[in-house]
């Protein structure tokens, strides 16, 4: 087993579809030519480095923004460049999977039996890495779209990393 890793998604994790308090900032990125507007709340990236280090873990993006979120959110909330996991495009709910079980399988053998916290808003997501073959312990913490990433949800991956060393 190797050291914990905590998996950041972007959108509605990070960058929540509504301004949750006067701590998130408007910002515009353009990857790949397709202009974006997030709200981005620049102390997410000094705690969520806390928890890894306070934790032994690792950050790296579980994001479709994949490289391009180190380009794009990571400087703007003081992260440094991650590792990412690669989700390549969403096939569409005509392949029959939806878009939380895509990404869940991507995740999941990224993983590769590593301990994982994942931050993430898709709903379906839960069932569907738990349903995962030979997927590595973890707890995914759900988020509200809306409203982003949290201090009770930093609480709680730090409370299961720090569990895991027990």
């Amino acid at each position: 087993m190797g050291s914990p890793v905590i998996l950041l998604d972007v959108d509605g994790v990070l960058n929540p579809f509504e301004r949750p308090s006067r701590r998130y900032r408007r910002h515009r990125c353009s990857p790949n030519g397709v202009t974006f507007k997030l709200w981005l709340n620049a102390g997410h990236g000094p705690a969520l480095l806390e928890l890894a280090e306070s934790t032994g873990a690792e950050l790296a993006w579980a994001s479709y923004w994949c490289d391009n979120a180190n380009e794009w959110i990571a400087p703007r909330i003081g992260l440094p460049a991650l590792p990412f996991v690669p989700i390549p495009q969403f096939p569409g709910m005509d392949e029959g999977v939806t878009l939380g079980a895509w990404k869940a399988r991507h995740v999941a053998a990224w993983a590769e039996g590593r301990p994982f916290v994942w931050f993430e808003d898709e709903p379906d997501a839960t069932q569907r890495i738990a349903a995962a073959e030979d997927v590595a312990e973890h707890l995914l913490v759900e988020i509200d779209p809306v409203i982003g990433l949290t201090d009770q949800h930093l609480r709680a991956a730090g409370d299961w990393l720090r569990a895991l060393t027990r």
